[in-house]
């Protein structure tokens, strides 16, 4: 098993040059609370997260250190408080020099980079490229689904794991709607979110279609889309 196969492929993200405005607003319709800055070549930049626009100057939310502090920065830190409380650009709020895996990374290299890096989730990337994300629940769901199962064919699982994606994502009215699929042993595990049980079935059946799939596996969640948070957050 490898980060593009435990991976949530579907990741809403925003480019540099947009403002901060679009970002809450993004971070608000997706029901999310971050996301990865990207260029226009899938190049990840950055992230940009609820808690870097916390402290804004509109809403009367800047920092504003003592006096001490600012002497012991040596003016650093109060030029950086004043970019993110006034700067209009995600580019100029982001998190630079975002920690990524490649598509090929073991459970056990994904795991490690969490616990030393302590971040809860990480994208996911193909030549430079981003392709998806991983976060702990990620990791999670694929212990759920293989926790008492015997070894998997790797193989197998893998081309029936690219059929079902395909199948599933021609029924993706929403980004949440197959937010992880895990195969193993030719057990489809769905994961995700939609918003009527109609959609959740439909989503069952078409995996249920696919050629060699032994069983479906239907863990995905109906909610009401427009609770405040219903959908979580990817980052």
């Amino acid at each position: 098993m490898k980060a593009v196969d435990l991976m949530t492929p579907k990741v809403i993200t925003i480019g540099p040059d947009a403002t901060i405005a679009e970002a809450a607003r993004m971070m608000l319709d997706n029901r999310i609370s971050g996301m990865p800055v990207v260029d226009a070549a899938g190049h990840v930049l950055g992230l940009i997260s609820e808690g870097d626009l916390l402290h804004r100057a509109e809403i009367g939310t800047a920092r504003h250190r003592s006096w001490w502090l600012r002497l012991l920065s040596g003016g650093t830190e109060p030029a950086e408080d004043f970019i993110k409380s006034h700067a209009r650009k995600v580019r100029d709020v982001m998190t630079p020099n975002v920690i990524t895996v490649d598509e090929s990374a073991s459970p056990d290299e994904i795991v490690r980079v969490l616990e030393t890096r302590r971040i809860k989730r990480v994208p996911v990337v193909r030549n430079g490229r981003l392709i998806g994300i991983i976060s702990r629940a990620n990791l999670l769901r694929a212990l759920v689904s293989v926790a008492s199962e015997p070894p998997p064919t790797a193989a197998d699982d893998r081309e029936l794991y690219e059929r079902v994606f395909s199948a599933a994502k021609e029924l993706a009215w929403d980004p949440r709607a197959h937010d992880a699929i895990v195969v193993r042993n030719g057990i489809v595990h769905l994961w995700g979110f939609v918003s009527t049980e109609s959609q959740r079935d439909a989503i069952r059946v078409a995996a249920e279609e696919v050629p060699g799939v032994k069983g479906v596996e239907n863990n995905i969640q109906v909610v009401d889309p427009v609770e405040s948070g219903a959908w979580g957050g990817i980052i």
